[in-house]
C-alpha cells in the first residue's frame, strides 16, 4: 500500500452516502494524532464563552476528576461512531449523552457551536500541521458526521455543509468569546491534564507548546498571554517537522487501527463506566426519531450488555 492509496480510494467515495466510512479512514488510520490535536483545541475554544465555562467551573469536574472528564468526553464520540452512529451501540452512547446535557439548561446555539467546534477544529489542524490537507470528501465528511450526531442530539438549525459550520463557528466566536475568570479556572484544569502525561521536567515546556498553537483571540478569552514570537516559530516548525516526517512513513496498516488508550480506564471500558457518576440515575430518553417505548424498558445502567473495549 502506498502512502496515498487511501486518499485515492477517499477521493473515489461519495461523502453524501459514505462520510461515515471516510471518517473511520481518517481519524482511525489517515490523521489519528492530528485529529485528537484538532479535537483537544476544540475544547479550550469552547472555553473562551463565559456562560459555557461557566457552567463546566460549576460541576468542578476538570477540578476533581480531569482525566475522567476527559477521557469520557474522547469516548463517548467513540462509542458513537465504532459500530456505526445508527447501530445499537451507538444509538445507546448518544442517549446517555442526552439524559447527561439534559441536567442542565443549555442554549441552542451553544451546542450548535460546541458541534461545530470538533466539525472545524480538527479540519483547521490537519490542513496547518497535518502530513497533507483534507481532501473535500474529507472535509464533507467531518461536516456530515457532525451533522449526523446533531439530529440524533435534537439540535435544530444545523449547517448543511462545511462552510456553514464554519460561518457558524467563526461568527459565534466574534460575538461571544470575552474574558471570565471561570475561562481561565476550565482552561488551566485542562492543562493540567495534559500535561501530566509527561514527566516532571517537561510539564511547563507542554505548557507553553500548547498555549503556542492558540491564536490570540482565544489567548484573550482564556487569560492567557500570548507565547513569545520564538517560541510560537519554534513549535510551529516542530509540527511542521513531525508533518514531513509522517509523509515517509509507510501507512498505518489496515489490521492496526488506531483506537484510544484512556489512562481512566487501563482495563478497557463500557458505556456505563462513561459519565458523571450520577448520569445513571436520570432517564434515558428517545431519541428523535423513535418512539417512548423504545426506551421505556431499559435499565437505568445502559441500554447494551457490558462489552470491554479489545486492548
Amino acid at each position: 500500500m502506498g502512502r496515498y492509496s487511501r486518499l485515492h480510494r477517499i477521493e473515489r467515495m461519495d461523502p453524501r452516502q459514505d462520510y461515515e466510512e471516510i471518517f473511520r479512514l481518517i481519524t482511525a488510520y489517515e490523521f489519528p494524532w492530528d485529529y485528537l490535536q484538532g479535537v483537544s483545541v476544540a475544547f479550550l475554544r469552547d472555553y473562551g464563552v463565559p456562560r459555557i465555562s461557566q457552567l463546566l467551573d460549576r460541576t468542578q469536574e476538570f477540578e476533581r476528576v480531569g482525566q475522567k472528564r476527559y477521557d469520557d468526553t474522547i469516548l463517548i464520540a467513540h462509542e458513537m461512531v465504532r459500530d456505526g452512529m445508527d447501530s445499537e451501540g451507538g444509538r445507546a452512547a448518544v442517549r446517555h449523552l442526552n439524559r447527561i446535557h439534559g441536567r442542565y439548561r443549555i442554549a441552542d446555539e451553544d451546542y450548535l457551536y460546541v458541534l461545530a467546534t470538533t466539525v472545524v477544529g480538527p479540519k483547521r489542524w490537519i490542513d496547518r500541521y497535518g502530513w497533507r490537507p483534507l481532501s473535500p470528501q474529507e472535509t464533507e465528511s467531518l461536516a456530515l458526521v457532525g451533522r449526523h450526531m446533531g439530529d440524533m442530539m435534537g439540535i435544530a438549525g444545523l449547517p448543511a455543509d462545511y462552510a456553514g459550520f464554519a460561518r457558524l463557528h467563526d461568527a459565534y466566536e466574534q460575538r461571544m468569546f470575552a474574558y471570565d475568570p471561570a475561562n481561565r479556572r476550565v482552561a488551566a484544569a485542562t492543562l493540567r491534564v495534559v500535561t501530566q502525561w509527561y514527566p516532571r521536567g517537561l510539564r511547563a515546556l507542554v505548557a507553553r507548546a500548547s498555549l503556542a498553537v492558540l491564536d490570540d483571540s482565544l489567548l484573550t478569552a482564556l487569560g492567557f498571554r500570548p507565547q513569545p514570537r520564538r517560541v510560537r516559530i519554534a513549535v510551529r516548525r516542530a509540527l511542521r517537522a513531525r508533518a514531513a516526517l509522517v509523509r515517509h512513513l509507510p501507512p498505518r496498516p489496515d489490521r492496526l487501527p488506531y483506537r484510544p488508550k484512556p489512562r481512566s480506564y487501563p482495563f478497557g471500558w463500557t458505556l456505563d463506566d462513561l459519565g458523571p457518576h450520577w448520569s445513571h440515575s436520570r432517564p434515558l430518553r428517545p431519541l428523535p426519531d423513535e418512539d417512548e417505548d423504545e426506551t421505556g424498558g431499559t435499565p437505568p445502567t445502559g441500554e447494551r450488555p457490558p462489552r470491554r473495549e479489545p486492548r
